[in-house]
């Protein structure tokens, strides 16, 4: 389980298939605090480490990706260089800033447009009908992994403010208009909305 509270990053060496599909990443993240079989939150999707080591100032992490995570997942793009959002999973007495991300990715949703509000950036992305009635305005959704508050729903669209820190330290700022953003809707939400 993960907070959406990104404070790490990781570029992309390599995502090749094999059996499965690998993913190598290079993180900021210190060696001594990840161990095989940790949970990583990749871009939204929890991931499990299988292997690690040291690469200059990095560490390497390597993963098994199925391919029912690259089926739902923006997975089916990145490529050699790509920023990917990272967190490493929470632990009992951790702080709890945004809310609870599992890192089961629902859909991925389209950047529409993109527009500058003072220091801010105001995002709206196209949704799907299968996830519209888990979102609502100023509800929590889950972007690449970011922990984010809802503006505005509207027909099949989703309208999210995002504060300076936020832009500069995660992905979002590299995105373009018409790239694919991986969504997960708030648990809650789900579960509320399945048992009515």
């Amino acid at each position: 389980m993960f907070s959406g509270i990104i404070e790490n990053k990781g570029f992309v060496l390599k995502f090749e298939k094999k059996k499965d599909y690998r993913l190598v990443l290079d993180t900021n993240l210190r060696y001594k605090d990840i161990k095989n079989g940790s949970s990583v939150c990749c871009n939204g999707i929890c991931l499990t480490v299988v292997s690690k080591k040291k690469n200059k100032k990095y560490t390497q992490l390597s993963f098994d990706v199925s391919q029912e995570t690259i089926n739902c997942s923006n997975f089916n793009v990145i490529k050699k260089g790509d920023e990917i959002n990272i967190e490493k999973s929470l632990r009992v007495g951790d702080e709890i800033s945004g809310h609870f991300v599992f890192g089961h990715v629902d859909d991925t949703s389209k950047l529409i447009s993109v527009k500058k509000i003072g220091d801010s950036h105001e995002i709206r992305l196209e949704i799907s009908k299968k996830i519209k009635k888990f979102i609502a305005k100023k509800g929590s959704v889950s972007l690449n992994g970011i922990s984010l508050t809802v503006n505005q729903v509207k027909n099949n669209f989703i309208v999210l403010n995002i504060i300076p820190f936020t832009w500069l330290n995660t992905n979002l700022k590299g995105l373009k208009i018409g790239d694919r953003i991986n969504l997960e809707v708030d648990m809650l939400a789900r579960y509320v909305t399945q048992n009515q």
